[in-house]
């Protein structure tokens, strides 16, 4: 114990603990849109099964860290490209979040509110819990390998997933309230998806994409989109004063 009270894994922890936040951005907005067609109680009810189901996720593939490493050994080689376990995983992960998002685009342009009424029909819990399930294990597999790469005690990688967890399991809520508010938001979403999608492909075909450019250009994004939202607020209340 007294081991790990050193300089190095404090800062180890808080570096690890910050990149745990911002590499699950994707993972609380894919959650909030899994969520969305649920009734108001079971969506908070799913929202926090979710983001603990990611946690148990990371732990246990921390845990386990030996065998998450030789998913990177290659399994076996086509054409030009080898392929390991960690890159079938990615690529099985891009291929869902696209055809996901995809398929959530299409309807929301072609049925509108119909779709939503409908959507929310055909939604079950126990539907979307196996979707968030699935989708945890292809983006905890990185942020795990992250981890191993920047810290060297597990105990410390442990706690920075919890944590992580945790203040993601306080912003979540509002998240999801922010993007059910307002469509375009919505729709910016996922298109984000379709966007990690793409690149969760390239990871898998062995074409590094540097994750700041994705998340640069998300965040730059959404600043325009809440600009404009304020805008439209803004021209709504002189409207109403006039």
């Amino acid at each position: 114990m007294i081991e790990l009270l050193t300089v190095e894994n404090a800062i180890a922890l808080v570096t690890l603990t910050s990149l745990e936040i911002v590499l699950g951005i994707d993972n609380v907005v894919f959650i909030a849109i899994l969520t969305g067609p649920l009734p108001d109680a079971a969506r908070r009810r799913a929202r926090s099964v979710g983001l603990t189901l990611a946690m148990g996720t990371r732990v246990a593939l921390l845990l386990a860290i030996s065998w998450v490493m030789g998913l990177t050994r290659p399994l076996f080689a086509l054409m030009r490209y080898e392929f390991s376990g960690r890159d079938l995983i990615l690529l099985a992960g891009g291929l869902f979040l696209i055809g996901k998002s995809t398929f959530e685009i299409h309807a929301r342009i072609e049925g509108g509110e119909s779709h939503r009424r409908e959507a929310s029909t055909r939604s079950s819990f126990a539907g979307v819990i196996v979707q968030i399930l699935l989708l945890d294990l292809i983006f905890s597999l990185d942020s795990v390998i992250t981890a191993v790469g920047m810290a060297r005690e597990i105990a410390v990688m442990v706690i920075a997933v919890i944590v992580a967890v945790g203040i993601m399991l306080v912003f979540a809520g509002q998240v999801s309230a922010l993007i059910e508010r307002h469509p375009t938001l919505k729709m910016l979403a996922l298109a984000f998806l379709l966007l990690i999608g793409v690149m969760l492909m390239a990871e898998g075909l062995d074409r590094h994409v540097e994750k700041g450019y994705i998340y640069f250009a998300m965040g730059f994004s959404l600043g325009v989109e809440l600009l404009n939202i304020r805008a439209g607020r803004a021209r709504a209340a002189h409207a109403d004063a006039a």
